[in-house]
């Protein structure tokens, strides 16, 4: 009976654009990782993903609803930039720490990070840097996520050093 009515619960829980966006994230950095591990090709990853994980149920694990246009520009984004966003994160790691060297996961957060703030000026700076240290310390030790958070912190500054100059909002 309780597990019935979780689900109902769960069924019924309505799902913001924020949470949306930020589910879209998660699913963007987890289908680059799965594309490098798995060596699973674009379509197949896209097709799996929005037809088996976003917001579905899993083996009892609830997989929350992801805007699927934002997953796809993420993931489509990365993949025709990749070069160059891997060229900019080497020169921002630490000395000695080339990105081919960092866990898989972490070369897939920080490549979706780098594209989103290099390449979509409408997300704000403060609000990416957040998603993808967020979404690095669901997978990360709290070491690699500092060097997460410094890396993107470099890029922004880098790349959209106005926008930071501004305060931000309080909201």
């Amino acid at each position: 009976m309780t597990s019935a009515s979780q689900k109902t619960v769960t069924s019924k829980t309505v799902t913001s654009k924020g949470e949306k966006r930020s589910n879209a994230r998660l699913a963007a950095v987890q289908a680059l990782y799965q594309m490098e591990i798995a060596a699973k090709g674009l379509n197949e990853v896209f097709a799996e993903f929005e037809s088996f994980w976003m917001g579905r149920e899993i083996e009892g694990d609830q997989y929350k609803p992801a805007e699927g246009k934002l997953f796809r520009t993420l993931v489509e984004g990365v993949l025709a930039e990749q070069v160059a966003i891997d060229r900019k994160v080497d020169q921002l790691l630490a000395d000695g720490w080339p990105l081919k060297r960092v866990e898989a996961i972490m070369r897939a957060v920080l490549r979706v990070g780098a594209f989103e703030l290099i390449h979509r000026s409408e997300t704000p700076v403060r609000v990416a840097i957040s998603e993808y240290v967020d979404i690095a310390s669901a997978f990360l030790e709290r070491d690699e996520v500092g060097m997460v958070n410094a890396v993107l912190d470099r890029l922004a500054k880098e790349t959209r050093a106005q926008e930071l100059a501004r305060p931000a909002r309080q909201g």
